[in-house]
């Protein structure tokens, strides 16, 4: 490996990792990470304009990783995909909403994504 691709790496790794530390901060401090952010720690409309961004994200970054490396590495990328729902599901019955509708949304999609991920990173 060069010292650029290294570099390259280092940074990649680093910006990850610091993109937990934030989605961990929404979680365990919503109104310390919202000023952080930028937006008023109340503001409805920030929310659901971040959570469109994130779920546009979620379906763009495992159809690069197909274009880019393929099946095998697409269906890895389905399974850690498969977070998002779980999370959303435990967001819905922490939050007022029916277990009906964490299950059948988001668990369901959950499942659905680990059983097609599975079927491509074993195939």
């Amino acid at each position: 490996m060069t010292v650029t691709t290294v570099a390259a790496f280092v940074v990649a790794i680093a910006g990850c990792v610091f993109i937990l530390f934030i989605g961990g901060r929404f979680l365990a401090a919503p109104r310390v990470a919202m000023a952080g952010f930028g937006v008023p720690p109340d503001s409805l409309r920030a929310l659901t304009n971040i959570k469109g961004v994130r779920d546009i994200t979620s379906g763009i970054v495992p159809l690069v990783v197909l274009a880019a490396a393929g099946q095998h590495a697409f269906g890895w990328a389905l399974i850690a995909a498969a977070i998002t729902p779980i999370g959303d599901a435990i967001i819905v019955m922490r939050n007022g909403g029916t277990v009906r509708q964490a299950l059948s949304v988001h668990a369901a999609t959950a499942a659905t994504l680990v059983l097609a991920g599975l079927l491509l990173a074993l195939t």
